[in-house]
């Protein structure tokens, strides 16, 4: 019993070894039959690739692809303010990549005529958006810039795009800033009409004290009373008007709070009526600000090197694609193959 379980117990790295001599032994057998069924397929592969490569040659032409050329531009946000809790480069973003923008952008270059689509097509709005989206790319950098990239046959015209992208942007901002500055400067120019009105009716108050009254200022006027009351006017008191002392007297009495009061509120709306107008002033100088809201870090120019389609690429990725179904179709053929002669 022992020797037995010796025995057998003794053979099993043996079998181990065997297992992965026969399994290395299959693969290099398999890997020799891919070698021979590509030898033996070689002819073929050959003429498919050399059909492929001609192909993607002519296919990628200038005949079958238009070709486009590329401008760009690089700006950066200025003399803007956020809205809520986005970025100046976000805000940017956002209002370049708005219907405004694309809208004004279709209309300047006529980009239905110059795309070819034709205005009776049925979905004529949404290939043309589609086309302006495909040839139009508005993206954030890693340094919180943006980039606009403009793909069109025409070089000049790609570079003309890409300028009145920020150029647009710059007309909507200033459109933005307009409306929000014009509430602005309506609300202190209702302000200062407001104002005007006060001091106006408090002027007409000064004038009837004046003219009805012959209240003119308070103190001084108050001051000669009291010399006439008492005799001390320069010259004795047979120059004294003891008439004119009393009438004034009697005005003072009755209308001099008023005069007091009309005066110091007139010195006070006075002095609010220059705060407003200082308020006014900076309010319409922010409405009529002529800035631009854009630093141009890299300036849209005309290439003269196509950028698609990039011919290289489309023959390696037909050359590619064409060695992978090639191969797959071998394959499929080579196994029916065996199948039929192990029958």
């Amino acid at each position: 019993m022992i020797s037995f379980w010796w025995k057998e117990n003794n053979f099993k790295p043996i079998k181990v070894r065997i297992k992965i001599n026969n399994i290395i032994m299959e693969s290099n057998f398999d890997n020799l039959n891919v070698i021979n069924t590509l030898l033996r397929w070689r002819v073929h592969l050959g003429a498919i690739l050399v059909v492929a490569f001609l192909g993607s040659i002519v296919f990628s032409g200038p005949w079958i692809i238009t070709p486009k050329f590329k401008s760009w531009a690089v700006v950066y946000p200025s003399n803007i303010s956020p809205y809520s809790e986005e970025s100046e480069t976000e805000q940017m973003f956002q209002i370049m990549q708005a219907s405004y923008i694309r809208d004004k952008m279709i209309d300047k270059f006529d980009l239905a005529k110059h795309y070819e689509i034709a205005p009776d097509y049925k979905y004529y709005r949404t290939a043309l958006i589609n086309e302006y989206n495909d040839n139009v790319k508005i993206s954030k950098t890693p340094g919180e810039a943006i980039r606009i990239d403009v793909l069109d046959k025409d070089p000049e015209i790609a570079m003309q795009m890409a300028q009145s992208v920020i150029t647009f942007y710059n007309e909507k901002i200033t459109t933005l800033h307009e409306a929000k500055f014009s509430e602005v400067v309506a609300m202190w120019s209702r302000a200062l009409e407001r104002k005007y009105t006060d001091i106006d009716s408090l002027e007409r108050q000064l004038h009837y004290l004046a003219t009805e009254h012959g209240l003119i200022d308070y103190t001084s006027q108050s001051l000669e009373m009291t010399k006439g009351l008492l005799g001390t006017v320069e010259g004795g008191s047979g120059r004294i008007n003891n008439k004119e002392v009393a009438k004034l007297k009697k005005s003072i009495q009755e209308k001099g709070g008023i005069l007091m009061l009309t005066l110091e509120r007139l010195e006070h709306e006075t002095i609010i009526l220059r705060e407003l107008t200082t308020d006014y002033d900076i309010a319409y100088s922010n409405f009529d600000r002529q800035y631009t809201y854009t630093n141009t870090i890299e300036a849209p120019f005309a290439s003269d090197k196509k950028s698609y389609p990039v011919r290289w690429l489309v023959v390696a990725l037909s050359m590619f694609t064409t060695l992978f179904l090639s191969l797959l179709i071998i394959g499929i053929i080579e196994n029916l193959r065996i199948r039929k002669l192990r029958k």
